[in-house]
C-alpha cells in the first residue's frame, strides 16, 4: 500500500481504518466464535484510532516523520495476524513515522 502525499490523505486512510474496526465488529455481533480472536485488542485499537482521527482533523496532531510509532503499534504487533486490515495500520504508522510519499 502507498504512502499517503499530504495530511488529508493520511486523515483518509486513519478513517478508512476506524470504518473497518466498525465493520469487524459488525461482523462479530453474529458470530461468537470468531469474536474471541479480535475482542482483545478491538476496543483499544477502535479508541486509539478514533483518538488519532480526532487529533489530526482537529489541528492537535503533531505531524509526520519524527521517527516514533504511533500508540497503536505495540497492540498491533501482539495481534498483528489476527488484523485483517493490518497493511492498513502499517501503512498509517510508517506514514507517521518516516513521512509523506514524495
Amino acid at each position: 500500500m502507498k504512502k499517503p502525499a499530504n495530511l488529508t490523505e493520511l486523515i483518509d486512510l486513519v478513517h478508512e481504518a476506524v470504518y473497518e474496526v466498525d465493520e469487524l465488529r459488525a461482523c462479530l455481533e453474529h458470530d461468537d466464535e470468531e469474536a474471541s480472536l479480535y475482542t482483545p485488542f478491538l476496543d483499544s485499537l477502535d479508541t486509539m484510532l478514533r483518538e488519532l482521527h480526532e487529533s489530526m482533523t482537529s489541528g492537535k496532531y503533531e505531524g509526520v516523520g519524527k521517527g516514533e510509532d504511533l500508540d497503536f503499534l505495540p497492540l498491533f504487533r501482539k495481534h498483528e495476524r489476527n488484523i485483517p486490515f493490518r497493511e492498513l495500520l502499517r501503512t498509517i504508522n510508517a506514514t507517521h513515522r518516516e513521512g509523506y510519499e514524495v
